[in-house]
């Protein structure tokens, strides 16, 4: 197989019709480490809208069992995309999704942001960073699978096109970034997870680095210092070049899953779907009230 070939195999399907298997195609063989750098951005910038970071603080999950969190996390979405909504692997990660934002308060405008970080944050990264930019046949399947994801979830009201995710995310968070104590709590929580997985003495580079890839908008929300200016081009210009470099690279013949990552580190011994993730107790570390549409959450069909 040449290096454009896959590029050439999604181009011949529908974009609508055949979402999942091109979403699949780039996540697991074309993108899997930048999709992984790109979800994992998608999700902490969720954290500087105060009403998302102040409940991730309350439950603890990710300030005091981080590694767990974003394995469960990374794991129950990696479900979907390998096996499919209809699936019943497919079924029980959504499930277990559902049943978890069941036992809080959250609002349908947050779920409907969070959603689009997960279709908009991936398409920017990769167009910066990745070894060519995403195909519009790629754009409109990302949509149409995050789409098909929200419906599962009850999500009232989601973008039909890509367009329309990137103006809800740009929308929203204009209007709703803002400082917060619990907010930057699991920040900074996150920024020691990422440099947990290297050696010690590394990690003030690593944070150093990761800061430097963040967009002024959100440094601020968390009022960090925002790396020198030629930090930031440095680290910038380092991501760009791996992106080049892979190019160069014989395209990969397996696919590469999330639950693959060796950032994975909470289940050496394997996992199973239906275990993963918090059982929330309504009241408990968390918020007191169950979400206004609880019948909603359970939507797996």
């Amino acid at each position: 197989m040449k290096r454009f070939e896959r590029l050439g195999q999604i181009r011949r399907l529908d974009p609508v019709s055949d979402a999942l298997e091109i979403y699949r195609l780039s996540v697991a063989f074309e993108f899997p480490w930048d999709y992984t750098r790109a979800l994992e951005l998608a999700l902490y910038r969720t954290y500087a809208v105060p009403s998302i970071g102040r409940l991730l603080a309350r439950t603890a999950e990710l300030t005091e069992r981080t590694q767990k969190r974003y394995d469960d996390t990374a794991l129950l979405l990696d479900t979907v995309v390998e096996h499919g909504f209809a699936s019943e692997e497919g079924r029980t990660a959504i499930r277990r999704i559902n049943q978890m934002h069941r036992s809080y308060d959250i609002s349908d405008d947050d779920m409907r942001y969070v959603l689009s970080t997960f279709v908009v944050m991936p398409r920017r990264w990769i167009d910066a960073y990745g070894w060519r930019r995403l195909s519009r046949h790629e754009i409109v399947a990302t949509a149409e699978y995050y789409r098909t994801l929200g419906r599962h979830m009850g999500i009232p009201g989601i973008p039909e096109t890509y367009e329309e995710f990137e103006a809800l995310l740009d929308a929203y968070e204009e209007e709703h970034f803002g400082w917060d104590e619990q907010s930057r709590q699991v920040s900074d929580a996150t920024l020691d997870l990422m440099a947990s997985w290297y050696p010690r003495p590394l990690a003030p580079l690593l944070r150093t680095a990761t800061l430097a890839l963040l967009d002024e908008p959100l440094l601020r929300a968390f009022r960090y210092t925002p790396p020198g200016a030629a930090t930031s081009a440095f680290v910038r210009r380092a991501v760009r070049t791996r992106g080049r470099l892979v190019r160069l690279l014989p395209p990969r013949h397996a696919p590469h899953f999330a639950r693959q990552n060796w950032e994975i580190k909470g289940y050496p011994d394997g996992y199973r779907v239906a275990d993963l993730g918090t059982r929330p107790v309504p009241g408990l570390r968390g918020c007191p009230v169950r979400h206004r549409d609880g019948s909603a959450a359970d939507v797996v069909e």
